[in-house]
């Protein structure tokens, strides 16, 4: 309602203006046209300043303040400029004087704003006593690895809205899965192009926070695409996101913190005791004599003693133990009773 009372107010003002340059003998003189060219030029630009405001709504603070407080230095600079070269600024004619002064203005106001547009995230201002700084508060962002976003459960995860942290996809983590994208082997082909798919799947998300940072921070020189990665998350005060075993000892090494996908996988798998029952359908036999092996839905693999003879049936089994292993979990279990209704072998 505050936003909509703004932009009523912001519409009023901007007509009443339009109202007194229609009132105003100077401008029109012989030219009868002219207030109302600025009427119709008020109107013109308040209109495309709402129509920007509603169709933006999703402003980024950061960018918002850069831009703000790029535009008060450049106009400072631009001031000093103009007192230190007053002694050798033409003052006639004096159109001359003022064109030069106004693209004196753009060019310092320019390239004050891009500087804080592209160093914004390091953007320090300080006063004596009193520090502003970009300060992340509660969830930090989660930096995507490479293995993470082709093995694709990363989208899933985020649907859920389980994490509400900023993902940050870095832009060489990007050129790699083009290049594996574009690899000659086909594996490799439509793993890369899996990477992204799932890319464009999170960014089409309107409620996930998805960033690419394209920036080239100076420690990347010379560095492979795991370094840079740690480099970055610890940068930004975030965690990186991976399946990779050899970059999760490596972060960690470094002191950043690190969601491994296995890891959350095997955490979010069901606990079995002993002597709880468990239904599972046998899809071969075992290594062992009478073993029979089959698989629960989230991938955990059973070896039930005596289920040999019942491959492709579903039967009811009695937990004996539970073994964790590095490749996940493995339930072991004995023999009850078959399921009604799923007697039918092969």
């Amino acid at each position: 309602m505050a936003l909509v009372i703004l932009r009523c107010v912001f519409a009023m003002l901007a007509i009443t203006l339009g109202f007194q340059l229609l009132q105003t003998d100077a401008l029109a003189g012989d030219r009868a046209w002219l207030p109302w060219l600025g009427f119709l030029g008020v109107l013109l630009v308040a209109g495309g300043v709402l129509v920007a405001d509603m169709f933006v709504r999703k402003k980024q603070l950061g960018t918002i303040t850069a831009f703000y407080f790029g535009l008060i230095i450049g106009l400072f600079l631009t001031y000093v400029l103009q007192i230190a070269l007053t002694p050798i600024m033409p003052t006639e004619p004096k159109w001359l004087a003022d064109w030069l002064l106004l693209a004196m203005a753009t060019v310092v106001c320019y390239t004050c704003v891009s500087v804080l547009l592209q160093t914004q995230d390091d953007f320090r201002f300080i006063i004596p006593y009193v520090e502003f700084v970009k300060e992340i508060k509660g969830l930090k962002p989660y930096v995507l690895d490479t293995s993470v976003v082709i093995d694709g459960r990363i989208a899933d995860v985020v649907e859920t809205r389980v994490i509400d942290n900023q993902l940050i996809m870095p832009q060489f983590v990007i050129a790699e899965l083009q290049a594996i994208a574009d690899s000659s082997d086909r594996l490799r082909r439509s793993r890369g192009r899996r990477g992204l798919d799932i890319l464009n799947r999170l960014r089409s998300d309107a409620k996930v926070d998805l960033q690419v940072f394209d920036r080239e921070l100076p420690e990347f020189s010379g560095q492979p695409v795991d370094q840079k990665l740690v480099l970055l998350a610890k940068h930004l005060d975030g965690k990186v996101v991976t399946n990779d075993y050899n970059l999760n000892k490596v972060a960690k090494l470094h002191d950043v913190g690190v969601i491994n996908l296995n890891e959350l996988s095997n955490a979010l798998k069901p606990i079995f005791l002993p002597g709880e029952s468990l239904e599972v359908r046998i899809i071969k036999m075992g290594e062992a004599a009478g073993q029979g092996v089959g698989y629960l839905e989230d991938g955990t693999m059973v070896v039930i003693e005596g289920g040999r003879d019942y491959v492709n049936q579903t039967i009811v089994a009695d937990v004996t133990s539970v073994l964790q292993t590095s490749a996940g979990r493995m339930v072991f279990g004995k023999f009850e009773t078959e399921t009604s209704g799923e007697n039918s072998r092969g």
